[in-house]
């Protein structure tokens, strides 16, 4: 058995084959980089518990840049091998940019091996995490708290005005926005949507109970009124919550900007200036 297989932390729940596998590619990539091997990390469905018999590993190579330099991810039916050096988990790409989609993969993924005196671990939680400033970019300068509320509040006055299809059309519209803001205010990386129920589930949102929304966000892809309403009473009390913690007020201007319209929002309820 190599030192490398000796080294590795592999969950419990992996059946012989795949722990085969991993064996194996931590003893290759030991062979062809030695001390310049840091790590390896267990994403996707693999890594999360989820896995079918379909699934494939998903191992990222954790490397120095000497050793990730030239190297690209190796794909077969059965293992994707993603090199990335140490100091590309060290930086965190901003929201929008090319390397913000990536972030999400680092959430929740079990570390194999560790050669960095346990750098790794929160290096990941790092990068599956929000900060107070990045909270403040996504929501106020990437606009997702005011876009969710246009797309939301569309969806209702097309409801008002009889517009079924548009009531819908700009409902769907609203989601990605609406998870992108309850997400950021709980300072987390929103997950792709094959992992939204199990991350609601297994890690919840706080002040969200999981089945409550998701059932609020199957309602607002139907176009539901009473589930847009609902969702939008429950944001704005995250949104209170959020500033509170600040000690001054970010996101209360934003929602009350809407002025007259939140009474369409609100469902005809009227509720104190913050």
């Amino acid at each position: 058995m190599s030192s490398v297989s000796t080294e590795l932390i592999l969950p419990p729940s992996l059946s012989t084959s795949r722990r085969d596998a991993l064996i194996e590619v931590a003893s290759r990539n030991e062979g062809a980089h030695g001390s310049d091997l840091l790590g390896l990390v267990l994403s996707g469905s693999v890594g999360r518990g989820l896995d079918t018999h379909r699934s494939d590993l998903d191992v990222y190579v954790v490397l120095t840049d000497e050793g990730a330099h030239g190297r690209s991810t190796m794909k077969s039916t059965t293992i994707d091998e993603i090199p990335v050096a140490l100091s590309e988990l060290e930086d965190v790409p901003s929201f929008g940019s090319d390397g913000w989609w990536y972030r999400w993969s680092f959430a929740w993924a079990p570390v194999l091996l560790d050669r960095t005196g346990g750098r790794l671990a929160p290096l990941l939680e790092r990068q599956a995490t929000v900060s107070e400033t990045e909270a403040e970019e996504i929501l106020v300068v990437h606009d997702r708290l005011d876009g969710w509320i246009n797309y939301a509040y569309r969806a209702l006055k097309n409801d008002r005005d009889g517009r079924a299809l548009e009531r819908r059309l700009d409902a769907a519209e609203s989601v990605p926005w609406l998870l992108d803001t309850v997400f950021t205010l709980a300072g987390r990386v929103r997950p792709y949507h094959k992992y939204l129920p199990w991350e609601l589930r297994e890690h919840p949102l706080p002040g969200w109970e999981a089945d409550a929304l998701l059932s609020l966000l199957e309602a607002t892809l139907d176009g539901d009124p009473a589930a847009i309403r609902a969702t939008f009473a429950r944001v704005e009390d995250a949104c209170a919550t959020f500033d509170s913690a600040r000690g001054e007020p970010l996101l209360a201007p934003i929602v009350e900007g809407w002025g007259d319209e939140l009474s369409l929002l609100r469902g005809g309820a009227t509720r104190p200036r913050c």
